[in-house]
């Protein structure tokens, strides 16, 4: 019988609610219609106006003398640019305050209300403006413009807690936990700050991470990944306390997002763990140079969920950190930066293999890239149909610069040293022995 009484009195109270928001709204609404009303409405609209022509006569020169200001005036120049698409707002500031001053001057203080509201709703929205201009998400700035502006509006128009009263009544009770719609609105809002306010400590810690010499780049990147998600976390509690939620609850949750992970999440979670291993085993990190299924590139981000591998062709491939993991990847600078590569050419029958040998060896001395230590090696490896086939090894240090194009650059200097040295490079050829010439008389013949 109880829970009915209570069923039955929701509704009402949220009826009771709206009636007495709708009330204030009439009221409102009656003071526009009054006659001192509409005179304040055409003084704001001819101020706005006037206002938005000088706007657009002023900033051009505005513009013209802030550039390539440094020093105070260069900071302040800053700010201008943040704020010049509502320089009409900065200049309806002052000069509305003026007239609601010689207004209250001369008239009844009811009688500039309109105008005063005007000005104070034109200097928060400024205010609002120039704040938010620092996110940098262009979504989360509107949202964040939006909202503080409204909010403001309310409180100046004396609707906020009727509004407040009306958002609260529209409740839902899950067991001793009640859920309004005040309540989310609190929630989003005190979420995003405290997630604004994770992400610039998230990226000042990062920043002051990469700053120590002493630690390997995969160790930073789990040292910024742990804080990051630390932060987070603590933010995402920290929202809910403070409107009230009961963080008891949330073992409920948690089971659902277990159930979840199990099914849907399987790939999400083998990335996030594959990540976390990468980084402490230090099989890949920031600045290797790897070959993983035809890619070859170097590391440049590692993330949560992927790799990022730029190539030499500046595309940038997105690796889940599970590939890593499961398939085989050659990291070319994993315990040491030098890397060994092999070119194979051949000569023809009438060279001096020794002599070969020793000229070839010092060709790719002459190569910047190419270290003198561990020194090149030529080796005959095959005597082939029409050369004597030789592979040649020289070391680099420098991976992630290419390997292409030092292989080319050995085969020039190769090419140079084989000339200054009168040995030849053949090319396939065929002999052909008959071994039944035709004669004379069968020549005549054919001829006849």
């Amino acid at each position: 019988m109880e829970n009915k009484e209570e069923a039955a009195a929701e509704p009402t109270e949220i009826i009771t609610t709206a009636q007495d928001f709708w009330a204030d709204i009439l009221r409102f609404g009656d003071r526009l219609t009054q006659t001192w009303a509409l005179y304040q409405l055409v003084i704001i609209s001819v101020t706005i106006i006037f206002c938005v022509l000088l706007a657009r006569a002023l900033y051009p020169k505005c513009e013209k003398w802030f550039e390539n200001k440094t020093g105070i005036i260069g900071r302040i120049s800053h700010v201008f640019v943040d704020v010049h698409r509502r320089l009409a707002l900065l200049i309806y500031v002052p000069i509305g305050y003026s007239i609601v001053t010689l207004m209250q001057i001369y008239t009844w203080p009811s009688r500039s209300f309109f105008v005063d509201l005007s000005v104070k709703l034109a200097f928060a929205w400024l205010i609002i403006s120039v704040v938010s201009s620092f996110i940098k998400n262009k979504a989360l700035r509107s949202f964040i413009m939006w909202l503080g502006w409204i909010i403001v509006t309310l409180q100046m128009t004396g609707f906020l807690e009727s509004t407040k009263a009306v958002l609260d009544s529209a409740a839902l009770e899950i067991g001793d936990t009640r859920i309004s719609l005040l309540m989310i609105m609190i929630a989003i809002f005190s979420l995003a700050a405290l997630f604004i306010l994770a992400s610039l400590i998230s990226k000042a810690g990062a920043k002051r991470i990469d700053t120590i010499e002493d630690m390997s780049p995969s160790i930073k990147v789990l040292l910024g990944k742990t804080l990051q998600i630390a932060l987070y976390t603590t933010a995402f509690l920290m929202g809910l306390k403070a409107v009230g939620f009961d963080l008891g609850s949330l073992a409920v949750l948690s089971g659902a997002i277990g159930l979840g992970i199990g099914f849907g999440l399987q790939k999400i979670v083998s990335n996030l763990i594959s990540g976390i291993i990468i980084l402490l085993d230090k099989s890949i990190k920031p600045g290797d140079v790897i070959s993983l299924d035809g890619t070859f590139g170097w590391i440049t981000q590692l993330g949560a969920r992927y790799a990022s591998v730029t190539t030499r062709d500046g595309r940038e491939h997105l690796i889940p950190n599970e590939d890593f993991i499961t398939n085989q990847v050659i990291n070319w600078s994993h315990s040491s930066d030098f890397v060994r590569l092999d070119i194979f050419f051949g000569v023809d029958y009438d060279s001096n293999p020794h002599e070969v040998k020793k000229v070839a060896s010092q060709a790719p001395l002459t190569v910047e890239r190419v270290v003198n230590n561990p020194a090149p090696v030529c080796h005959v490896v095959n005597f082939g149909d029409s050369s004597i086939d030789f592979i040649l090894r020289f070391w680099i240090r420098d991976p992630n610069k290419g390997l292409t194009n030092i292989r080319g650059n050995v085969y020039l200097a190769l090419w140079d040293t084989l000339q200054e040295n009168n040995i030849n490079i053949p090319f396939p050829r065929r002999e052909i022995t008959m071994l039944n010439p035709p004669q004379d008389d069968e020549v005549k013949t054919t001829k006849k």
